[in-house]
């Protein structure tokens, strides 16, 4: 923890944008003391969370316990397997994409998703 914080005040000093914060445990305990022991000396610097093991806790709290950033880039990805496997059984089993396509978005729903510039 010691070493986390002197690492997360010396980002700051030296001109960080936010702190992102990370931990293997199961269990978010070490990342409230974390946010309590930060913001207690930095109110101002956002931290930045991806709770990919500590997956219980609400947005709410975290921004409670002062986050400011929740990224959940471990959850879409793994997801998004299954659905991949699916739909090559599917077209194995079958010999042919048909029957995957109540499955599929449409190439007309994923071009919205293209942020026109």
């Amino acid at each position: 923890m010691d070493d986390a914080l002197k690492r997360a005040f010396a980002f700051t000093e030296a001109g960080a944008d936010a702190i992102m914060i990370h931990s293997r445990k199961k269990d978010p305990a070490e990342i409230f003391e974390f946010l309590e022991k930060f913001r207690a000396a930095d109110t101002a610097t956002p931290v930045v969370l991806v709770p990919t093991s500590f997956n219980s806790v609400y947005e709410e709290e975290w921004k409670e316990r002062g986050a400011n950033i929740i990224i959940y880039a471990n959850q879409l990805t793994r997801t998004g397997f299954p659905a991949m496997q699916n739909a090559a059984r599917t077209i194995l089993e079958h010999h042919r994409a048909k029957e995957c396509d109540a499955s599929c978005m449409s190439i007309k729903e994923i071009i919205t998703l293209i942020p026109e510039e």
